[in-house]
């Protein structure tokens, strides 16, 4: 009877939410990891200012996203699957800046410091994040 309210108590659900969004955040910096052309943290480590604003919008971007999903969802299954959701429509946002500037690759002008590239790629991922989440409802 001692666990009946445990896990409705808010420090709980606040540890559980967190735990949950922390470790999407690691497989999502693991997609990006994958899905660009440069190593992200090997870039950071080496001083590319250019792949840490790509990277922080991305980190923004992701928990932007779930922080929408936890306050619009009552479950953590149900905020995990819309937060899910939110993020491949993030990854998709990222191939769509590829492909519209058809006259330079993005990967390419960030792995190698173009810093006005980085930035744009900083503010896309952040301004989406805030639209993606408040169509996640």
């Amino acid at each position: 009877m001692l666990l009946s309210g445990f896990w409705t108590h808010p420090l709980v659900e606040s540890a559980g939410y967190f735990s949950v969004t922390v470790l999407c955040l690691i497989v999502a910096m693991v997609i990006f990891e994958l899905v660009t052309k440069y190593k992200n943290w090997e870039e950071i480590q080496n001083g590319n200012l250019a792949v840490a604003l790509a990277t922080g919008g991305k980190i923004f971007g992701v928990a932007n996203i779930f922080r929408h999903s936890i306050q619009q969802h009552s479950s953590l299954p149900e905020m995990l699957l819309w937060g899910l959701f939110g993020f491949g429509l993030l990854i998709m946002a990222y191939w769509l800046f590829e492909f519209l500037t058809p006259k330079f690759h993005i990967d390419k002008e960030i792995g190698e410091d173009n810093r006005a590239v980085g930035f744009i790629s900083f503010i896309i991922s952040v301004g989406l994040s805030f639209v993606i989440g408040a169509s996640i409802t």
